[in-house]
């Protein structure tokens, strides 16, 4: 049975000996269901060069697509969650904080980094899905919380991309309080006359977009992103109505007037560069002619 194996050298022999391609190399788009090369993902900024669709991504592509030459200083890595409620439902959160860190390689739903986008300085904080659905635990208030104070303290305006399920449930009182304290920080951030950009991404819900997702000077989102405050079905069971077509699209948000645009991924950094040229100087008010005597 010679004919049936091949014996030349540098030809595989057996099905039991063909490699299959890494994870992570190619990728299947959502929406149209045609195959992404990793390459290609990354040449679009994470974008299907097909239909257009925009790909769930984190803080380290968000960051690779904004900042000048991806360089920047992260800010407050060293913050922790604790388990100050001794939460048990399944699993201990303690536990389950632990396992999300391993895996993901992050410290909590969040990073913040500061750095240069097209020359001009710029603080974001940026949501990570992929650690516990994005939910806003006490650590995430308290990054933005700073990230806001180190940008009013050196004048630089600050992005927040928003990503997230909501409020996380482990922390209960804990997390919900960090909704009143990062609207408090914002506030001080525009009596201080920075700029704020809300960025909101696919999903963007529950007491994130109840809180400073919505408060930015200019609030922006990805084209389709999901976002609202509870999701649709619980919406549908509770007034017993068909919603309409597109509900909590980006698309249905924007027409009824609480966007303010809906930009490309592939354009996001030209059009934020030039709103935050719009908005210069930041903080700094033109000195008044001098009176005559």
């Amino acid at each position: 049975m010679a004919w049936f194996k091949r014996e030349i050298k540098g030809i595989i022999t057996t099905t039991e000996e063909k490699k299959e391609a890494p994870d992570g190399i190619w990728n299947k788009c959502p929406n149209c269901k045609k195959p992404l090369h990793y390459s290609e993902q990354v040449e679009n900024q994470y974008v299907c060069h097909y239909c257009g669709f925009h790909l769930r991504i984190g803080s380290k592509e968000y960051f690779s697509v904004l900042f000048d030459e991806n360089q920047f200083t992260e800010l407050f890595a060293e913050l922790h969650s604790g388990d100050p409620l001794n939460f048990t439902d399944s699993k201990k959160y303690s536990d389950r904080l632990k396992e999300t860190q391993s895996k993901t390689g992050l410290t909590d739903a969040i990073r913040a980094a500061v750095g240069k986008m097209n020359g001009q300085d710029i603080v974001i904080a940026c949501m990570d899905f992929n650690f516990i659905g994005g939910s806003m635990g006490s650590v995430v208030g308290e990054k933005i919380a700073r990230s806001i104070d180190y940008s009013i303290e050196h004048k630089v305006p600050f992005l927040m991309i928003s990503k997230s399920g909501g409020a996380r449930m482990m922390e209960a009182a804990f997390s919900l309080m960090q909704m009143a304290k990062t609207s408090a920080k914002l506030a001080l951030l525009a009596q201080a006359k920075v700029p704020y950009i809300s960025l909101l991404t696919d999903p963007t819900t529950g007491g994130v977009t109840a809180s400073y997702a919505m408060l930015g000077d200019i609030n922006i989102a990805e084209p389709g992103a999901l976002i609202g405050f509870a999701g649709p079905r619980v919406i549908k069971e509770t007034i017993k109505k068909d919603l309409p077509k597109g509900f909590q699209t980006a698309e249905f948000v924007l027409e009824h007037g609480f966007l303010d645009f809906i930009v490309d991924r592939r354009e996001m950094k030209e059009k934020l560069a030039s709103f935050l040229k719009m908005l210069a100087p930041y903080g700094i008010k033109e000195e008044e002619p001098a009176k005559a005597e």
